[in-house]
């Protein structure tokens, strides 16, 4: 590894598993100090130890990004603990409610959709998004190279049927993304958004549900795999996260595989 990072200081949300976990690895292996906040203690332990093994600095945060506290609480460890932070990585999505958490959006129609379930994928994913960027702004302010990486999906951005507030909350993420990316660019913070088609338990639970429908949306991606969590998204997070990507913000990076194409 280049070790491009060397002396950065990350929070990586929703990095108990999944995607989350294959950007803290990545961020690691380029030598970011990385906080793992996920909400298990368990899953927590699980990517501190492969960071560890990959020679990698690390320390867990149980953090439920619902909680307000929580949010406060993560960047002042960050801080506390590593001197600062430099990178934000917003990758913390829940899904049905919060006494009835579900694996993936259960696809229902708006008509019938529950506002539990409405307030509770909007709280843990934009609302926590913009707490998180409050908080940690001072902080990637006073960096002079602030890097913020949220993340979107496809399925906002093309209406999917029936899962009306997952496509609701993610765009807007992206239209947060583009406000900060416009007003915090002066103190050298870049902001920008990853929609992804990455292989995730979420999605895995998606083609168990769905398997017609998931093998004819694989058909569709000209790669004809779906990403890899540490080889695709953590190596996309590097870069944006990188002085090679300092003068990138406010952008949409779809690592799909080409699965989306827009003019």
């Amino acid at each position: 590894m280049t070790g491009i990072l060397d002396g950065r200081v990350a929070i990586v949300t929703g990095s108990g598993r999944g995607i989350g976990r294959g950007i803290a690895v990545e961020l690691a292996r380029e030598g970011a100090k990385v906080i793992v906040a996920s909400r298990s203690q368990g899953s927590i332990d699980e990517t501190l130890k492969e960071i560890a093994d990959a020679g990698g600095t690390a320390i867990g945060q149980v953090c439920d990004v619902g909680e307000h506290a929580d949010i406060k609480a993560t960047v002042a460890k960050a801080v506390e603990t590593f001197g600062g932070l430099d990178i934000l990585v917003n990758n913390a999505q829940a899904f049905g409610t919060k006494d009835k958490p579900d694996a993936s959006p259960v696809l229902t129609p708006i008509e019938d959709f529950r506002d539990e379930e409405w307030d509770r994928t909007l709280l843990t994913g934009a609302t926590a998004s913009y707490r998180f960027m409050k908080a940690a702004f001072p902080h990637l302010k006073a960096s002079g190279q602030g890097r913020i990486i949220n993340f979107g999906s496809q399925w906002g951005q093309i209406g999917n049927v029936g899962s009306v507030a997952y496509n609701a909350g993610k765009e807007a993420i992206r239209g947060l993304t583009r406000t900060a990316a416009r007003e915090w660019g002066q103190y050298g913070i870049t902001c920008n958004v990853i929609n992804p088609t990455v292989e995730t338990d979420a999605l895995r639970n998606h083609v168990e549900v769905f398997p017609e429908l998931a093998a004819q949306s694989r058909m569709q991606i000209p790669m004809r795999r779906y990403g890899h969590t540490h080889k695709d998204a953590g190596r996309i997070a590097v870069f944006i996260a990188g002085p090679d990507a300092s003068f990138l913000t406010g952008m949409t990076f779809m690592v799909d595989g080409g699965h989306f194409m827009a003019p």
